[in-house]
């Protein structure tokens, strides 16, 4: 077998080609993807997106796919794992020819983790770039046990598991999300509940008068978000060029998923116990890619798309 098949993009829609397999080198491992999850970066990707956001070189095609579970079936030299070992994989590298949404893909070893056992593959595969997200964004917002943290997008992938990851952390979480969605991000560990439908800064003030210490805006509320801040606050935007600019002595960033190890490993743990709530909003055969580009970009998807190559 010398060929695999992988979509790529960026011209528009996903597109699926026959590639070359690829081959594990050193610190690296070849996965046979089971599930691949379909997040908004990738909507970005195929869109040829990446290059007007300054993080890659413009080329005719990207690689898709950030997330993978699967089985191990090649093993670079150096590489701390073994052949058959089933496990969840980041595939970070933004200008890789193929990824994660293919039938094989190839990462460093320090990019993946044993795959949480009693977790359906398509289940694992929404944890990797979804929960790292969630994880080094309450980590940059430098907050402490008992602090605040409002969550917007609380019922999505990364805010759910942003309400969950701050709620282990012993911080005290304001989820904004949808009205019916009240009793799901409760059930997270959210301890306050403002729906979307409301002014964001007033029905946050409200219940935290003075404002949050944090904001983890995952549903790209800005300015809204910023206003639900208290003075000196932090201010974690997850999107490329939607950060607000910084208004009363507040901490503005934007985070971007990195590969951590010993996160993934830690994110593992917590699947496991059941922590951490894997949720699969549908799944696709790696042909009807396109639908599911469609309806991640339409709103409104409570956890994560996946595709099964």
């Amino acid at each position: 077998m010398t060929t695999m098949r992988a979509l790529i993009g960026g011209s528009g829609s996903p597109r699926l080609i026959e590639a070359p397999l690829p081959q594990a080198g050193r610190g690296q491992i070849r996965i046979k993807v089971a599930a691949a999850g379909v997040n908004p970066f990738d909507l970005a990707v195929a869109a040829g997106a990446l290059a007007g956001y300054g993080v890659a070189r413009k080329l005719d095609a990207y690689g898709l796919g950030f997330d993978a579970a699967g089985v191990i079936d090649q093993v670079g030299e150096g590489a701390a794992f073994a052949l058959g070992q089933e496990v969840i994989a980041l595939a970070s590298r933004l200008e890789a020819p193929t990824k994660a949404q293919a039938e094989y893909v190839v990462v460093d070893a320090r990019a993946a983790a044993l795959a949480p056992r009693g977790v359906s593959a398509a289940e694992a595969a929404t944890l990797p770039l979804n929960a790292l997200t969630a994880w080094q964004s309450l980590d940059r917002a430098n907050l402490r046990q008992g602090d605040t943290v409002l969550v917007t997008g609380a019922a999505g992938a990364v805010g759910g598991y942003a309400v969950e990851l701050a709620a282990a952390r012993g911080l005290r979480v304001v989820a904004a999300a949808g009205r019916q969605d009240e009793a799901l991000v409760r059930g997270f560990g959210a301890e306050w509940f403002v729906s979307r439908e409301e002014n964001l800064a007033e029905a946050v003030r409200r219940q935290v008068p003075g404002g949050v210490d944090a904001v983890i805006d995952a549903a790209i509320t800005g300015l809204a978000g910023l206003d639900a801040l208290r003075d000196g606050g932090a201010f974690i935007a997850l999107s490329a060029g939607v950060a607000p600019v910084p208004l009363r002595g507040t901490d503005v960033a934007t985070v971007f998923f990195r590969e951590e190890p010993r996160q993934l490993a830690e994110i593992v743990r917590l699947a496991e116990l059941g922590r951490l709530t894997t949720r699969v909003a549908g799944t696709y055969p790696l042909e009807q890619a396109a639908g599911a580009h469609a309806r991640l970009s339409a709103g409104g998807v409570r956890g994560r798309l996946v595709l099964l190559p």
